[in-house]
């Protein structure tokens, strides 16, 4: 073996080795590569649109402005007159409602069939859209299918101005007058359905307060009816029931204090009486008491009389003191004083019938006042029983009267409200005939075709591109593969008369086939520069990936550094090695492990200088078992002594086990892909087996790459500028 312990490219390669994010660079890599499709999609998006929009029928718009008011002006006195619509309070959720209800009544059908009713748009043919139709039964059969009214709003749009009360009504329409008239129709009809609306309202509502009218006035009649009779039932009919109880309460007051004064005078004059009676048959006592004789004081005569008798009592007294018992003065003046005594003993009997006359009649006029205030006081308990009646009956007359005032102050507001005819809707400004179709718009039509082409095409390209998992790039193949990228071998041109285009190296050193395979030696002399390799193992992942022009290619590119070099066609499913280089396939590897041949006797020079062949020979049937043996191993070390570089060409390692085989003797693998055909699936695996043997993986190069297509050419150029030329016989400077 030419390597006693040959790496695990694992182990040297990290896992993340050649990752790179997706940046713009690689994003304009991929423009390029597929520029045709991107391109493509950008035509037919933009032919598609410039179709669309020169087919496109003429849209106009036209616009009416309107301002809505939460209410009507104010002609009348609100506090005087009560609308019978009303707007509401103003409050922001209430105006939020009013006004989306508003927006909603425009596009209504109701408004819509108004206008459709106004413009004769139902029998408007092109309006109708049946003016192409030239069948008068066939037209008219359409016609009958259709709803102008559905068409009216279809074409209407409401479009509130924010942070106002303002709102826009557009029509688009193809005809720009007749826009213009469609929008004003439905700012008009608009109007007049909301007052036809607050019309109707108010009229139903005059209908219905009238119908009410007449209702409560009959209940009004009815509890007057009643009412009065009662009244007159129970003798208050000249008066409220409220006076009736003031006066009976009046009554029995001056009753009850009429009575109280009798019976305090009664009293009076029966103390007096008695007193009189008392001192009537003792006069004597009567000039002791000043009580009674102040009962008696107020009479003229009694008092004239007690003065005469105090006078006759002091002369008698005076006369008896001066004479005896029968004097006559003394007789006389006893006289006096006994005709006075009994004069005022009548005048006392006198005031004393009188007294008892006036208590007599004081005494009938209790009885009276008792009997009078016993009345009074019956009749009071009659008006309080009959008060709870009477409040009820007084009550249904008051509610029907309140209710009656009331319907007929609405009505009058409603028939007042109804006769206004003012509306909380006005026109700002009308429509105009628009000067320039509202759509299609071609150059923002062709505007957004380019934007959307470019966004689709990008967008194909890159789906496309990661769709195709076949390998182009060195990108690709690092990010991929996560192994080194080694180089590239350009697709080579058959040239007459220069021999098989594998060896093209040889015919055309200055190519720029040379150019990419002297850098792939160079690279490989720099995977290891301590320790150079002397075997490295040519494979792919399947057949036609041109590992044996690349083997061929590597090898002379090593024989003209002055290397001696030999190249082992390993490949013992389809050999080809022995045809490009024109030499005999009779004995060979296989004949050499077989002990067939001596090795002098196999291997062949070339007519490259330093380049010696060993070919394949007869073709074994069982090539694996051949190349597992111990002399197939001897013979790599015994090649390995005698030459520098051993390049070997083995079959696909995807297809068979071969190039595991010889991959674990020699002392690196190089993975050879076809640029554009191979896949990265089928490259994983081939390099999945080489590992699973724990086989060096030198890398890979993509090989037939064609640096004439532009997008490869121009990457490469631009990463590898030496690379690429359009002529074939030199290098580009």
């Amino acid at each position: 073996m030419l390597s006693d312990s040959p790496k695990n490219e694992s182990e040297e390669v990290p896992s993340d080795y050649g990752r790179a994010p997706i940046d713009l660079g690689s994003m304009w890599r991929i423009i390029l590569r597929r520029r045709w499709v991107l391109i493509s999609a950008l035509l037919v998006v933009i032919a598609a649109v410039m179709l669309v929009t020169l087919r496109q029928q003429k849209i106009y718009a036209a616009t009416a402005t309107l301002i809505i008011d939460l209410a009507a002006p104010k002609v009348l006195d609100n506090n005087q007159v009560g609308e019978v619509v009303d707007s509401g309070s103003g409050s922001y959720w209430f105006s939020r409602e009013y006004y989306e209800t508003q927006y909603k009544v425009i596009a209504s059908r109701a408004v819509a069939s108004r206008v459709v009713a106004k413009l004769h748009l139902a029998t408007d043919l092109r309006f109708l859209q049946l003016d192409k139709i030239e069948d008068p039964v066939a037209r008219e059969k359409k016609r009958q299918s259709i709803d102008p009214i559905a068409i009216a709003q279809s074409i209407l749009r409401v479009e509130p101005v924010k942070e106002s009360r303002m709102v826009l009504v557009r029509i688009e329409y193809p005809e720009p007058i007749q826009a213009a008239a469609l929008a004003n129709a439905f700012a008009e009809e608009y109007i007049a359905e909301n007052l036809s609306v607050r019309l109707s309202t108010t009229n139903s509502a005059s209908e219905w307060l009238e119908s009410q009218l007449v209702d409560l006035e009959a209940k009004v009649d009815k509890s007057m009816r009643e009412l009065y009779k009662f009244k007159k039932e129970k003798d208050i009919v000249s008066t409220s029931f409220e006076n009736k109880q003031s006066m009976v309460s009046q009554r029995l007051v001056a009753f009850n204090d009429a009575l109280t004064k009798a019976r305090i005078q009664k009293a009076q004059l029966q103390g007096r009486a008695e007193s009189i009676r008392a001192l009537r048959n003792n006069p004597e006592e009567l000039l002791r008491s000043g009580d009674a004789f102040n009962q008696l004081i107020s009479a003229y005569v009694v008092q004239q009389m007690k003065l005469k008798q105090l006078e006759l009592t002091n002369e008698c007294a005076d006369l008896k003191s001066r004479y005896l018992g029968d004097h006559p003065k003394l007789r006389s003046c006893l006289e006096r004083l006994s005709l006075v005594k009994s004069n005022l003993i009548h005048e006392i009997e006198v005031n004393l019938s009188a007294l008892d006359k006036e208590y007599r009649e004081v005494a009938q006029s209790e009885r009276n006042l008792l009997t009078l205030y016993n009345e009074a006081k019956d009749e009071a308990f009659r008006v309080n029983q009959f008060e709870e009646e009477y409040q009820q009956l007084k009550r249904t007359l008051d509610n029907n009267e309140r209710l009656y005032e009331v319907v007929l102050k609405r009505l009058k507001d409603a028939g007042l409200s109804g006769r206004m005819q003012m509306s909380n809707v006005r026109v700002l400004d009308r429509a105009k005939p628009a000067d320039g179709p509202l759509r299609p718009k071609p150059l923002l039509n062709l505007a957004f075709a380019v934007l959307f082409g470019l966004v689709a095409g990008l967008g194909l390209a890159v789906v496309l591109e990661y769709l195709d998992t076949s390998i182009t790039t060195q990108e690709q193949v690092e990010e991929r593969l996560r192994v080194p990228f080694l180089g590239i071998i350009p697709k080579i041109a058959m040239t007459k008369g220069l021999g098989p285009q594998e060896l093209a190296i040889h015919a055309q050193p200055r190519s720029a086939v040379a150019e990419c395979c002297r850098s792939i030696r160079t690279n490989l002399m720099f995977m290891s520069p301590d320790k150079p390799f002397k075997s490295i193992l040519l494979t792919s992942s399947g057949p036609g990936d041109g590992k044996t022009t690349a083997s061929v290619s590597l090898a002379v590119t090593m024989a003209e550094g002055g290397s001696r070099v030999l190249l082992l066609d390993a490949d013992m499913r389809r050999p080809r090695t022995h045809r490009v280089l024109g030499v005999s396939n009779e004995v060979g590897l296989s004949s050499l492990i077989v002990g067939a041949a001596k090795l002098e006797d196999v291997i062949k020079s070339t007519a490259v200088p330093g380049l010696s062949v060993l070919v394949c020979g007869p073709v074994p049937p069982n090539p694996t078992d051949l190349l597992q043996t111990g002399a197939f191993s001897s013979l790599l070390s015994d090649l390995g002594k005698q030459y520098d570089k051993i390049v070997i060409d083995s079959p696909p390692v995807g297809a068979f086990a071969d190039a595991a085989v010889i991959s674990t003797l020699v002392d690196g693998t190089l993975l050879v892909l076809k640029a554009g055909k191979t896949s990265s699936d089928h490259a994983r695996r081939a390099l999945w087996a080489l590992r699973n043997v724990k086989a060096r993986i030198f890398g890979a190069v993509l090989n037939d790459l064609d640096l004439e297509n532009r997008h490869y050419g121009y990457y490469y150029y631009n990463r590898h500028g030496y690379y690429y030329s359009r002529k074939t016989d030199e290098a580009p400077s």
